[in-house]
């Protein structure tokens, strides 16, 4: 069998098992839940948050196993993209996505404080286990925050969790066990195959581990994230179509990067590539801050808004792709265009839309006056 055609079907084999070890361990996971009785929010805010950026985790503690910061690092980085760009343009275009949950209002500036953070602990070339440790510490009392705050306000934050079937634990806590262990089981091969995987194809292309990492392993692990929420369009339940994006951004920085960065304390951290530290932290930053014009003029993201997303995002690999083909001489123009013409429009897109919503409002006060 050619090497590049073994290269691609153990990716695809990987994010196979990534996806259904996920699945297992979420659904395991649940059932012990509701078996020792914990509240349903709480399993939504913890169990079921965790449970989807599972194949993250697992990929990314599989990378520094194998000795492939790059791909642990860039994993993180490509997931956080993919999901503002991809799985909220892809929501808004099922259905447009009204944005007035709490968890919406409090966690995307936390998100966007957390990027530029992150960006920061990694601009010295290296994500230390000091800075993974402080992550997790900051995942721990978010977790808390959450589960705290939605107490508080629970008529606020009832449509924003998915539902939990209170007879997911009737089978006993034996079946339970086994599906959390199976799903292990099964995230730890597919983690191991799916890096093996995406290494092969990166050397046999001639790219880098970034590369691979950014485009392929993100998106193949995002794709539990992608599913809730263009089923939770599908159903109308538009803020847990959001929250699911942006806590899994949240996860994904705190959770993923920060065990990852424990994992590799043998070895001084995570080893941070240049190219990453220059450009696609800053677009992970970028999307995260684009999110804040988005929600907070319209209150919503439109199908237009969606679609420049997905476009974006197409801009994006574009962008990743073109400099390692024979097209390599025209990526300097490419950006230029994109950064002259293309973000501006996409700017004006975005005022329009909220000029147009918020005279809407404004002529529907002044009949309610009338």
């Amino acid at each position: 069998m050619p090497e590049f055609l073994r290269a691609t079907i153990e990716v695809l084999i990987g994010i196979g098992l990534l996806f259904g070890g996920g699945e297992l361990f979420v659904q395991g996971s649940i059932a012990l839940a509701v078996i020792f009785g914990i509240p349903q929010l709480v399993i939504g805010l913890t169990v079921v948050a965790f449970g989807t950026s599972a194949p993250e985790l697992f990929v990314s503690l599989s990378s520094v196993a194998q000795g492939a910061d790059a791909l642990a690092v860039s994993n993180v980085v490509g997931s956080n993209i993919f999901n503002v760009m991809v799985v909220l343009g892809s929501s808004a275009l099922v259905v447009p996505l009204r944005v007035e949950s709490r968890l919406v209002r409090r966690d995307v500036p936390l998100m966007i404080a957390i990027s530029a953070a992150v960006w920061g602990m990694a601009s010295a070339g290296t994500v230390t286990w000091q800075a993974g440790l402080a992550l997790l510490m900051g995942l721990v009392i978010n977790t808390i925050w959450e589960i705290r705050t939605a107490r508080e306000q629970p008529d606020d934050s009832e449509g924003a969790e998915p539902e939990i079937n209170s007879d997911a634990g009737r089978d006993g806590w034996i079946p339970a066990v086994l599906r959390v262990i199976a799903g292990i089981i099964v995230l730890t091969i597919g983690s191991r195959v799916l890096v093996t995987g995406a290494t092969g194809a990166a050397s046999l292309l001639g790219v880098s581990q970034t590369i691979i990492g950014l485009t392929i392993v993100s998106a193949g692990t995002s794709m539990p994230e992608l599913i809730t929420s263009l089923v939770a369009a599908m159903r109308g339940r538009t803020d847990l179509a959001i929250g699911n994006v942006v806590g899994s951004c949240l996860l994904n920085l705190l959770m993923v990067l920060g065990g990852g960065a424990i994992a590799a304390a043998g070895h001084g951290g995570l080893a941070v590539s240049p190219e990453l530290i220059r450009d696609d932290l800053p677009v992970m930053l970028l999307t995260s801050l684009a999110c804040m014009p988005i929600f907070w003029t319209s209150g919503r993201i439109t199908r237009v808004e969606g679609g420049l997303l997905l476009g974006l995002y197409m801009l994006y690999i574009i962008d990743n792709v073109l400099p390692r083909t024979t097209l390599s001489s025209w990526s300097d123009e490419y950006r230029l265009v994109t950064l002259c013409l293309v973000i501006p429009g996409v700017m004006v897109v975005i005022i329009t839309q909220a000029v147009v919503y918020w005279r809407k409002i404004r002529r529907g006060g002044d009949r309610n006056h009338a």
